[in-house]
């Protein structure tokens, strides 16, 4: 088993030293703006190369978070960004906008470019499709259990890296729209005000309206470090640690941990717990223990345990990690009238140096001394990895400590010095491509999205000019019906539903359908002969992406509902565009079950809700029962646009319906056809905010 890197976070500068300081081999940390933490400290451009510098010299790599969704008018701005970290030496970006993945590799080539876990890659497949799109590390989803990241590993042709230690998200990564569509505040675009941490509660018995008083949508922190062997021997090159929200002494002790762990020492649990928990850690995803276990919240004796910590893990990172070996070459002596000291590293870089003070004839053998005085290489990166000597005529002779130590502060001084000098990254002359606008004003066509054959009225099913079902629907979609249907593919998938989807796409090939929606990327690699749609899960939001999927095979895609009108309007990728004018969105898409709190998988009817502590009841649906299903909670009150369809600026609008009936749904439908106002609470979702 190889040492995985141990990459840790850096929110900001105190951070990024307590974490270089204690031991990581990695850091992460956002350049202001496009990044998925825009309320931590982050980096200015000059920051950002003097944190290169700074880590550089001592050994550890840089990786630079770029990923947010980005809208067209920000692309230029990206593309700078991109420059930036190119002229700042920094190793590699973390990107999951193909708008960001094709800047990358446009203008800074040798930049290592790394898939977010927002990218919700989370099967072999979607590995192998990062692989193919360029990048060369893929972020895995949270969610995997041991075995499914064992199966990804030996399955990718490049790195594969995992969260290790802190916050778990409710929601899949990359497939939350709660705080944008609750608050105003989107994940996606890096300002979550996390909701999922305040009252949503699945008790039964409430009373209607009573207000909900149980955090049933808030997990434990995840806590794999005594699992990090097993995930070294499953083949993981990186183990990472949330947490560029959290201190410094945070960073330290959760970096010292996972050192001691993978040198096969002890480390300090209690230290680990008490400088941030919430009631205790989970590993049930890792373990494959998805139960009501994996809840908790922060507590006041959680904050306390915190505050009596912190001192502890202060000392951790008050001297710096010695792991930059030094090799040291003398020469010279008395007959020379001085020594010369060389010190070079492993990577090339060497200094040399010469003693200020002439040393005299020696009583006794000087070397045993030097070698003392040239090791104490305390307060700073490096650590003695031997000595060469080669006395002149005379020998080395006699030189004070104070001289040898003074010779040894130059050497490393000079050493560190070189070391820190940043190499930027060739950059490589850009133009950013014009995309056309959509046009406005014109009435978009018709489509609808079902959860299921009999929710679809057949009088309406001949006006609309796509169906879109769920692909375990197939065998239940009339004939009549294929010619204008689509099969959605699932957003994710856990356990072996990859392998059935894709034979069940197999086996329905000459069935007759429109073609399937694909939402994850890893759904390109086997839908060939199929033709392809962009859905939800694709988080397309400007035109540079549009313009990827289509040059991959995508032949029409729905834009991301957390896009403004005016937004929408500059993706125009040359195949049609559709947007979302009515459903109760889904907020959230969890492995982990809410209902888990209150009742066991076996006694569950298929779903539920939860109630907010404003009194609102949040829809909960079940895929399936068990870690291979997911669940999605729906915005309890839908986006309408049917007497605004002509301010759309897009080829299709879709009405997605999920647990309305027949009846309701064929009320719906009539309203949006003859462009009615809506019949009851209804939003317009973030369509006319300045985004």
């Amino acid at each position: 088993m190889s040492r995985p890197e141990i990459l840790a976070p850096a929110g900001n500068r105190e951070m990024l030293g307590a974490a270089v300081f204690s031991g990581a081999d990695a850091v992460y940390l956002g350049l202001t703006g496009f990044n998925a933490r825009r309320t931590a400290g982050n980096f200015t451009p000059d920051e950002l190369r003097e944190a290169v510098a700074f880590c550089h010299a001592r050994g550890v790599k840089v990786h630079v978070t770029l990923n947010t969704l980005v809208y067209d008018r920000e692309l230029s701005g990206l593309a700078d960004a991109v420059r930036a970290v190119a002229a700042a030496g920094a190793d590699a970006v973390i990107a999951d906008d193909l708008a960001t993945a094709q800047l990358v590799k446009s203008i800074a080539p040798t930049l290592h470019l790394h898939g977010s876990t927002q990218m919700s890659v989370h099967t072999p497949e979607g590995a192998k499709e990062l692989a193919a799109l360029g990048y060369d590390r893929v972020i895995l989803a949270r969610e995997l259990s041991l075995e499914e990241i064992r199966a990804v590993c030996e399955a990718s042709p490049i790195e594969v890296e995992v969260f290790v230690h802190g916050a778990l998200c409710m929601s899949v990564s990359g497939q939350c729209m709660m705080s944008a569509f609750l608050g105003g505040r989107s994940g996606n675009r890096g300002a979550c005000a996390g909701p999922c941490r305040l009252p949503f509660d699945a008790s039964a018995g409430l009373k209607p309206g009573q207000p909900g008083r149980a955090c049933h949508l808030s997990l434990k922190d995840m806590d794999y470090i005594p699992h990090l062997r097993e995930l070294m021997d499953a083949g993981v090159a990186s183990v990472k640690i949330e947490g560029r929200l959290r201190t410094p002494e945070y960073a330290a002790a959760v970096v010292t941990a996972c050192r001691a762990v993978c040198a096969g020492q002890p480390y300090d649990e209690k230290l680990v717990r008490d400088i941030f928990s919430r009631s205790g850690f989970t590993d049930g995803y890792l373990t494959n223990r998805n139960d009501g276990k994996m809840f908790g919240v922060r507590t006041e004796a959680d904050a306390a345990a915190t505050r009596a910590a912190t001192p502890k893990a202060r000392e951790l990172f008050r001297r710096e990690l010695q792991r930059v070996p030094v090799h040291y070459e003398l020469s010279g002596g008395v007959e020379d009238g001085g020594v010369k000291l060389t010190a070079r590293d492993d990577d090339g870089h060497r200094v040399s140096v010469y003693s200020a003070d002439e040393p005299q004839p020696a009583q006794k053998d000087p070397l045993p001394g030097i070698e003392r005085a040239l090791g104490k290489t305390g307060g700073t990166p490096f650590v003695m990895d031997g000595l060469a000597a080669e006395p002149g005529e005379g020998g080395f002779g006699f030189l004070s400590g104070a001289a040898w130590n003074e010779l040894r502060r130059e050497a490393l001084d000079k050493l560190l010095e070189k070391r820190s000098e940043v190499t930027p990254h060739a950059v490589q002359a850009f133009e950013m491509p014009t995309y056309p606008a959509h046009t406005v004003g014109q009435l978009p066509a018709l489509a609808a999205r079902f959860a299921n054959a009999a929710q679809c009225p057949a009088e309406a099913a001949e006006k609309l000019q796509y169906l879109i079902f769920p692909i375990t629907e197939a065998e239940s979609i009339p004939e009549a019906w294929r010619g204008k249907t689509l099969l959605e593919l699932p957003r994710v998938m856990f356990g072996r539903l990859e392998q059935k989807t894709a034979a069940r796409l197999d086996a329905l090939q000459d069935a007759g359908f429109a073609g399937a929606v694909v939402n994850n990327p890893a759904q390109l690699r086997y839908t060939d002969g199929w033709t392809l749609y962009g859905g939800l899960g694709l988080n397309v939001t400007n035109p540079m992406s549009a313009a990827r999927y289509a040059s991959l095979g995508v032949q029409g895609m729905l834009l991301q509902p957390e896009t403004a009108l005016t937004a929408m309007q500059a993706v125009a990728p040359g195949v049609p565009t559709a947007a979302l004018c009515y459903g109760h969105l889904p907020l959230m898409l969890t492995r982990a079950c809410p209902l888990r709190n209150v009742r066991d998988c076996g006694k569950c009817p298929g779903g539920g809700t939860l109630r907010d502590r404003k009194g609102r009841d949040f829809t909960v649906t079940c895929s399936a029962p068990g870690g291979a299903g997911v669940r999605t909670v729906f915005n309890p009150v839908p986006l309408y646009m049917g007497e605004r369809l002509r301010e759309l600026p897009v080829d299709v609008a879709v009405a997605a319906f999920t647990t309305e009936t027949p009846a309701r749904v064929s009320q719906i439908l009539d309203l949006l056809f003859n462009a009615q106002p809506f019949d009851s609470e209804f939003t317009r979702g973030l369509y006319y905010t300045n985004n």
